[in-house]
């Protein structure tokens, strides 16, 4: 770790002693450390507003808040700009195979229930919409500016996400947390935590019951029942088109996100390889949604 990371997390106002540190992996916008205070552990957050990302520090605190309150999320117990620290929670962060477990994806779907309905009642701050649409737009604009590697093909893939938002139509709004990757739970053992609200804010459902699906590589019949299981008997299968196209958005957003990283983020990462990754899965989702919709 630079010694003026250390410098810096050391001398925090919140510590009662001599603080241990180490890092902890998986920020992909941030840095992250465990840090130990006596007998007590907390995650330090370091990050500064992402304006390429769209990232407001202000709107992640105000939603770890509101989730701490709501019950879904562990304490922020300290913040000052650029920095943010929260309990540490032990236990297991989940990967995409924990996700696909029957019995987790159930409690997940519980989990989210609460999460989107609860939130707005503890939320302190202007509200942000995350509406990945406007999300792809402005994506398209960086990766254009900033002359990508996928330059040729934005054209069609802005095309294509045109034609998602005209199917997605007229939605529900809640609060979303609009990001679920597989590392974003943690399993205590008793209860399944949901952590990192970068993107958190106003949506629509579907975006994070898709984005989890499309994540965590969801089978068709896990993705029917977690969809039968969240809106009860409001849902049919005559609103599969507009969940299917907001899954295909999910896929999009995420290798958009990709793209524009190779070029803007400074964080330690393979964005080559993970965009690829998510491509490859966004192609897949697209021609089984075009063979099946169109």
């Amino acid at each position: 770790m630079a010694e003026d990371l250390q410098t810096k997390i050391s001398n925090l106002d919140c510590w009662r002693s001599k603080v241990q540190i180490e890092p902890l992996g998986g920020g992909m916008t941030n840095l992250n450390f465990k840090v130990t205070d006596g007998g007590r552990q907390y995650v330090v957050r370091l990050g500064e507003d992402d304006p390429v990302h769209l990232i407001s520090r202000s709107n992640e605190i105000a939603s770890s808040k509101a989730a701490f309150e709501a019950g879904v999320s562990p304490e922020l117990v300290y913040n000052e700009p650029g920095v943010m620290v929260v309990r540490f929670i032990e236990g297991r962060v989940f990967q995409e195979a924990d996700i696909r477990d029957d019995n987790n994806l159930s409690r997940i779907i519980e989990l989210l229930k609460r999460f989107h309905i609860q939130i707005p009642k503890y939320f302190r701050q202007i509200p942000v919409l995350f509406w990945v649409f406007q999300v792809l737009r402005h994506y398209q604009g960086l990766l254009k500016e900033g002359n990508s590697r996928y330059a040729k093909r934005l054209t069609e893939l802005d095309a294509i996400a045109a034609s998602l938002e005209k199917e997605v139509g007229k939605v529900k709004i809640v609060f979303g947390h609009n990001d679920l990757l597989a590392a974003n739970f943690i399993d205590d053992g008793e209860k399944i935590w949901l952590i990192d609200f970068d993107y958190a804010g106003f949506n629509s459902p579907l975006f994070d019951l898709s984005n989890l699906a499309s994540n965590n590589a969801l089978s068709v019949d896990q993705e029917i029942t977690m969809l039968e299981s969240y809106f009860g008997s409001s849902w049919n299968r005559h609103q599969w088109c507009g969940y299917y196209a907001m899954k295909c958005a999910s896929l999009l957003r995420e290798t958009l996100w990709s793209m524009v990283s190779e070029i803007y983020s400074e964080i330690e990462m393979d964005f080559p390889a993970y965009t690829s990754k998510n491509l490859d899965r966004f192609e897949l989702a697209f021609d089984d949604y075009c063979r099946e919709y169109d």
